[in-house]
């Protein structure tokens, strides 16, 4: 397994939110393809979409809270010819909409882009109502979707150009509402359905998502000053799941981890264990919140209480490999 990265692919420039990408993103695919339209649902500006509202105000409609109703006139839309863009909290685009989405939108294998904002337990204050800790295990059941978690904010807006330019059909995007690390350049592309390998080494994998793929990076770090040599995988899509490089990482290493900002059941955790007990079982650990709702709270303080940091990533790996070597 060879990392497809170089080193000027991987450089933190700054603290940049997620829905800041998809924003940009979705102002840029508006320039490049007249179909896209954007539906927004009272929220606008928290989720991103001010920008192509500012720019094209006339393929920009206003709802009001009226999730459901929403996602029904995007169907309508796509019926029609244009790629509508709809986006608010996970908790209300994933969850609320469900019925719509899965009868719709899916089943109809509708080109209908779902923004999903405020994702992980990093909402903070919000509080548990709004913090969408299930929507990638909601999302990745339903038949014909493609679900993408991009990892910053540069991969955020790369991840929105590809759901138009890549895949005709149903899109759900993941992002997050607090300045995180970006770290990643255009450079390193993004190709739906293929995840980027982003360090290696042979003795444990750490496969994650999301804002968690730089706490990753982050526990290699750490378990490198221990004699622990980690591959870092970003899989920044969930379906469909890059099953040739997740299986030959753990090939390569005999032992996994996962992490993600999301319940540790259903989401990235699920579709690996899923992948590998079929194809190549090895002891997989998964890092992620621990089957509890959220809480309202400092976003930093709330990642610490339930162990979604480096550390927690690199005593799983610890973890694992002992697992490994017990084989």
């Amino acid at each position: 397994m060879r990392a497809i990265c170089h080193k000027e692919d991987l450089e933190l420039k700054g603290q940049v939110a997620t829905r800041t990408g998809f924003g940009e993103g979705l102002r840029e695919i508006g320039s490049r393809d007249t179909r896209v339209v954007a539906l927004g649902a009272d929220i606008t500006n928290s989720v991103g979409m001010n920008f192509f509202r500012d720019a094209f105000p006339d393929r920009f409609f206003s709802f009001g809270i009226a999730e459901q109703n929403i996602m029904g006139v995007a169907a309508g839309l796509a019926l029609g010819g244009k790629v509508p863009f709809m986006a608010t909290y996970g908790v209300f685009s994933a969850m609320r909409t469900l019925d719509q989405i899965r009868v719709s939108v899916c089943y109809n294998h509708l080109n209908v882009k779902i923004g999903g904002a405020h994702a992980g337990i990093s909402v903070g204050p919000d509080g548990a109502t709004h913090q969408a800790l299930e929507d990638l295990a909601v999302m990745r059941v339903l038949p014909n979707i493609t679900v993408l978690s991009p990892c910053d904010a540069t991969q955020a807006k790369l991840a929105v150009i590809a759901a138009v330019e890549q895949v005709n059909g149903p899109v759900y995007i993941r992002f997050g509402r607090e300045a995180v690390p970006d770290f990643t350049r255009p450079s390193l592309g993004f190709k739906v359905g293929e995840a980027q390998i982003l360090r290696v080494g042979m003795d444990v994998s750490i496969i994650a998502t999301g804002h968690m793929v730089w706490e990753a990076l982050m526990a290699a770090d750490l378990l490198a000053t221990e004699g622990i040599n980690a591959s870092v995988i970003n899989v920044h899509t969930i379906k469909p799941l890059d099953v040739k490089t997740v299986i030959e990482a753990a090939r390569m290493t005999g032992a996994v981890v996962t992490a993600e900002e999301h319940q540790i059941t259903g989401g990235l955790g699920g579709a690996v264990a899923e992948c590998l007990s079929g194809n190549w079982p090895e002891p997989v650990e998964m890092v992620g919140m621990p089957d509890v709702f959220g809480e309202s709270g400092n976003p930093g303080e709330l990642m610490d209480k339930y162990g979604l940091r480096a550390k927690n990533i690199s005593q799983a790996a610890v973890k694992v490999i002992n697992r490994k070597k017990d084989k």
